[in-house]
């Protein structure tokens, strides 16, 4: 598999690169339950091929060309993403992209706990905000095959699992009478957590995997790191399990002047575990259905329940 995969790559990359280029053994990293990613060297250069796989956590994820065109977007504003090369339409079967292979930690569990990460647990909160108000900021005509969501598109799926989930449903009643006033539709990233950030001693290096990339609200994405699944077993710590809300909140409000209020961090995060449960539930699907057989996906659907439990407990707060 691995010499195939280098041997497909090769005319792909000297094309991209615009010379012959001399590769290195392509190695398939860990991680990542819809996209596989293959890092590989090119004369020295560090890449990461992102490849399609046999699904998708939700119906709406972009295709990996608009995903690509999102990154480009993102580059071009000066977000910390890696350098976007070249878009594959067909890579052994299936659509992929090159992009630079960043130096650093992506695994949320170390994120939080390695003693060197330290300085960079106490620089992320602002660092974080700094890179949020960026996307926010990139002109929504620049992605113009984004697409508005909202509460609805999640309910539809949840919908399509066609089973019994009282805490989810009950989740989303509360979302339905209790939205703030609108907001203006921004480019978010739609997935901006722990885990999808790549992080060294200096603090957040890159910002990952913009396949749930939309126009939308945008405290639904600065809230959805306050998800309890994203603080890897540091729930004391509300921001990604690395740090303080408020310096996230004030940092963020300062730049974009905004002025989001705590409330509404309450309610899209309530919003963000709904709609993290219904994924967990769409990935189930795809083993229990024979699509894409997986222990991976399985233990997925098995999490949901946690994350069900988690929607009561916000449930009681906002009540309180």
């Amino acid at each position: 598999m691995i010499a195939e995969m280098r041997e497909t790559l090769q005319p792909h990359l000297d094309a991209i690169l615009g010379r012959e280029v001399e590769l290195s053994e392509p190695v398939l990293l860990a991680g990542g339950a819809s996209k596989e990613a293959w890092a590989v060297d090119a004369d020295g250069e560090r890449l990461l091929v992102r490849r399609a796989a046999g699904g998708v956590i939700h119906r709406h994820t972009l295709s990996l060309a608009d995903e690509f065109a999102t990154i480009e977007a993102a580059y071009e504003a000066g977000v910390k993403v890696p350098r976007p090369y070249g878009y594959i339409p067909d890579l052994a079967g299936r659509e992929a992209f090159v992009m630079e292979r960043l130096e650093g930690e992506t695994i949320g569990r170390r994120i939080v706990r390695k003693e060197e990460l330290e300085h960079a647990r106490f620089l992320l909160p602002v660092q974080m905000a700094e890179e949020l108000a960026k996307i926010h900021a990139i002109p929504a005509a620049r992605v113009p095959r984004l697409a508005e969501a909202g509460l609805e598109r999640m309910v539809e799926e949840l919908d399509e699992v066609d089973e019994p989930h009282p805490a989810i449903e009950l989740g989303v009643s509360w979302l339905r009478e209790n939205r703030p006033p609108p907001r203006d539709r921004v480019v978010v990233h739609g997935d901006y957590r722990i885990g999808n950030l790549v992080v060294n001693e200096a603090g957040l290096v890159g910002v990952l995997d913009w396949e749930f990339a939309h126009l939308d609200d945008p405290v639904r994405d600065l809230a959805f790191a306050l998800v309890r699944a994203w603080r890897f077993g540091v729930p004391a710590k509300r921001l990604g399990g690395i740090g303080d809300v408020d310096l996230y909140l004030r940092s963020y409000n300062e730049l974009t002047g905004l002025d989001v209020r705590p409330e509404e961090l309450d309610y899209w995060e309530l919003a963000g575990n709904v709609g993290w449960a219904i994924g967990c539930l769409t990935q189930m699907q795809r083993h229990l259905t024979g699509q894409d057989r997986s222990v991976e996906l399985a233990i997925l659907g098995r999490l949901g329940a946690e994350v069900e439990y988690e929607i009561v407990h916000l449930l009681e707060k906002v009540a309180a």
